[in-house]
């Protein structure tokens, strides 16, 4: 069980997946709220009963998993529907959240959330927020290279989240992505260090 939380963050591109597996073979234990929302959503998924009935059939694929491209369509025509995924959603991803960073058989636990920043419910679970940060260009090009998108749609899923600045503020810890595999490693193993040793300092500190 592990009581010490890293709540990892990052813009589209700045790899943090690339970083939380770092973590991982260092020791960490991650839970990742991207992996549980694909999990609700999946076949049979926690989440799927509460989303047919709230949206209706159309939105289910023909193995019962959610039909992201009906239901992305459907958001950004009504914002309103936006805030009801968000509201059946978003209690089912912190509740299992909670539980597997309880759970956790590790010094501590790297818990990926893509929008922590924005998400103010998250932020009080974390002891630690750590930032991936790059320049906004090689974020694009990344994707770019990634997704096969535009630049221009890039910088239009970038424009719906915090900017990098937010970021950078709310940041207990910051781990530049802006070099090779060999750096970010060292940058990596360097914070995996400085957690281990505030994890020693906990006792002695509620003694």
């Amino acid at each position: 069980m592990s009581d010490f939380v890293v709540g990892l963050t990052g813009g589209i591109g700045s790899g943090k997946s690339r970083v939380a597996d770092l973590f991982v073979e260092c020791g960490a234990a991650l839970v990742d709220t991207d992996a549980i929302a694909h999990e609700l959503t999946g076949p049979g998924g926690g989440a799927m009963a509460e989303l047919i009935a709230a949206f209706g059939p159309g939105i289910a694929d023909g193995q019962g998993a959610l039909d992201r491209s009906a239901m992305r369509q459907r958001v950004f025509a009504a914002p309103e529907e936006r805030q009801q995924l968000e509201a059946i959603l978003h209690p089912l991803i912190r509740h299992l959240a909670d539980d597997r960073c309880r759970a956790a058989a590790a010094p501590y636990v790297i818990l990926a959330v893509p929008l922590l920043i924005e998400s103010g419910s998250f932020r009080q679970r974390c002891n630690r927020i750590l930032v991936v940060d790059c320049p906004e260009e090689l974020q694009i090009a990344r994707v770019m290279a990634r997704n096969g998108l535009s630049a221009a749609e890039v910088r239009a899923i970038m424009a719906a989240q915090a900017t990098r600045q937010q970021r950078l503020a709310a940041a207990d810890d910051i781990i530049a992505n802006d070099s090779d595999l060999a750096t970010l490693e060292q940058r990596v193993n360097a914070l995996h260090e400085k957690y281990l040793a505030l994890l020693a300092e906990i006792p002695k500190a509620s003694c």
